[in-house]
């Protein structure tokens, strides 16, 4: 057997963390330079698809349970070794989007229910992951901010290569980014869903504004 994989996480390691964790330094340089030009190489990408919380953002959202990662390594395969390090064991829907944020962007406090589109009685993810992929020198705003209802709970810098989880039911946020160059994540909402709900979330498919989306 190998070794286990030090980011496999559960709810109770999420609350003794103050509801989130940081793993610096998680892939390889040459992987994060490919993973940043494939995303932005990517005919997908466009003024975002997601809600209005979302201010001068770009990217695009992949959808799929856990039995069709196969499907999204095959049509996505510069993703692959984020899903192998990110998802974890318990979720079987995901929500993966890719976010660009410039100069001018922010994201309004929301709670993560992306999946509710589909399902409306699908509660938060039970854990959302980001992984920082570009970040420009002396960057200024763009931080995470994060909230357990009115509390605060963190607010986390970006750097390039560092992967974040957090729990999924936190009111979280984006601050202005208030100088140039792209600030770029990959973010996926983790769901642990029951047989019913997972009825109604499509196998695979892509959301986006830049090409119509194919569902399987």
């Amino acid at each position: 057997m190998g070794e286990p994989n030090p980011l496999l996480l559960s709810n109770w390691i999420l609350n003794a963390l103050n509801y989130y964790h940081q793993h610096p330094n998680v892939f390889p340089i040459a992987y994060l330079n490919d993973l940043r030009g494939e995303i932005l190489a990517c005919p997908y990408l466009a003024i975002n698809n997601l809600n209005r919380d979302f201010v001068g953002t770009k990217g695009f959202s992949v959808v799929f349970q856990r039995s069709e990662i196969g499907e999204v390594e095959r049509r996505f395969p510069f993703f692959k070794p984020y899903l192998d390090q990110a998802l974890q064991p318990t979720c079987n829907a995901f929500y993966l989007n890719p976010l660009l944020l410039q100069e001018g962007s922010r994201v309004d406090p929301h709670i993560d229910r992306s999946l509710r589109s589909y399902c409306k009685t699908v509660e938060p993810p039970l854990v959302v992951s980001v992984l920082y992929v570009q970040v420009p020198p002396n960057l200024a705003g763009g931080e995470l901010v994060l909230r357990c209802q009115k509390k605060h709970i963190g607010q986390i810098k970006p750097e390039a290569n560092k992967l974040v989880y957090f729990q999924g039911d936190l009111t979280h946020s984006v601050n202005a980014v208030k100088s140039s160059g792209t600030r770029l994540s990959l973010v996926c909402e983790q769901y642990s869903l029951s047989d019913t709900e997972l009825q109604d979330i499509p196998a695979f498919t892509v959301e986006s504004r830049a090409v119509k989306a194919k569902r399987k």
